[in-house]
């Protein structure tokens, strides 16, 4: 069942259109994350599903019910803002309980609330402290717990860690996830961190320039990203790209060259044939390259030199420089390497990505 729908949803600033067209359905219990770099319409999309923008033209639902010209407290919606937004002259609990009691509900079904809010988000001992004096992560905590006792079946967050630094990030990103797998309610997360979006999503929506550059689980978005905004704005660092052209071997296959190098596509998975004479971007993850990897083919190997070398504990990242290519490459940590040291790399092309230089489509 779909929870949350956007339909040809269009906004304008004057003569400026932030988002055109714009399509998006939410199935229930889903973790949909909204994911891009400053200005590419994610809050501003999430502003317009929770009613602080009015678009300019299309539809929203939320439950089957349209609420396109719905105020706020009306669309059944709990929202967690990148700052706390708390009142400093009250207490936790009288955070959490406020949106309540101006609702009017009975004073039993407020302490009812509150206190399952606190046990989820382990905040019950800090509920008769002033903002003041909470932490960073618990402050985050309380405005979830705020959002959290509107008891509603869709929950939006606008970047809710990015003023947290990276040891809360982590902890508030676990504690994210578990409320999610407890609640199961629906819930679309805005976000520029690619960490936050591959860990905690079901569905990943990459934007730019108010468009949505391609929806589908983490695990496509990485493997299989659909052009190559996609595949350079995930991974740290970014996929390697080498502009080339297809080529056919001696034996009719066809091959991958690039100024001093060829790679043979073998294993390459595509629904399209690979012609001759094709310019194309061969992409890869620097940890799908093998470095001096036995049991490898003379003919599927390329000399590299290592330029730099940054340990990082549990692995290494390697910049080499391949044929006038510079590539990023990531290692075992206990693996060492000194620059200037020659090595020979390899990869397996399943794992590579194959773009059209023209379109930058994945092929």
């Amino acid at each position: 069942m779909t929870s949350v729908s956007v339909k040809d949803l269009r906004l304008s600033f004057g003569q400026v259109t932030v988002l055109d067209q714009l399509n998006l359905d939410i199935q229930e219990g889903e973790f949909l994350v909204l994911l891009g770099s400053s200005g590419c319409g994610k809050s501003t999309l999430l502003n317009c599903i929770a009613g602080l923008l009015d678009i300019t033209d299309g539809q929203i639902f939320i439950n089957g019910r349209n609420v396109t010209w719905d105020e706020p407290k009306d669309r059944g919606i709990g929202m967690v803002f990148q700052s706390y937004a708390l009142y400093p002259q009250m207490t936790v609990e009288k955070n959490l309980s406020f949106g309540l009691k101006v609702a009017k509900l009975p004073q039993a079904e407020i302490d009812k609330r509150v206190k399952r809010a606190a046990e989820i988000l382990q905040i019950g001992p800090l509920l008769k402290r002033k903002p003041s004096e909470l932490s960073g992560g618990q402050r985050q905590r309380v405005a979830i717990g705020r959002a959290l006792v509107r008891d509603v079946d869709v929950f939006l967050f606008d970047e809710p860690l990015s003023n947290l630094d990276a040891k809360l990030r982590s902890e508030l990103r676990v504690e994210i996830k578990r409320l999610h797998q407890s609640l199961k309610n629906t819930m679309i997360y805005v976000t520029h961190d690619q960490i936050e979006a591959l860990t905690l999503a079901d569905r990943i929506a990459i934007m730019k320039g108010g468009v949505i550059q391609q929806l589908a689980d983490p695990n496509t978005i990485y493997n299989a990203p659909k052009n190559m905004f996609v595949a350079g704005f995930i991974g740290s660092p970014s996929m390697n790209f080498l502009k080339g052209e297809i080529a056919a071997a001696v034996d009719g296959k066809p091959v991958f060259v690039a100024e001093g190098v060829t790679f043979s596509l073998d294993g390459y998975r595509t629904g399209e044939p690979l012609l001759p004479g094709r310019r194309v971007v061969l992409g890869v993850r620097p940890e799908h390259v093998k470095v001096d990897e036995p049991g490898v083919a003379a003919a599927e190997r390329h000399e590299a030199v290592v330029d730099i070398e940054e340990p990082m504990g549990a692995d290494n990242l390697l910049w080499l420089k391949n044929a006038g290519h510079t590539m990023a490459v990531r290692t075992a940590g206990s693996r060492r390497f000194s620059p200037g040291t020659k090595v020979r790399l390899s990869f397996d092309m399943s794992l590579a990505s194959l773009f059209d230089a023209a379109t930058e489509e994945r092929i």
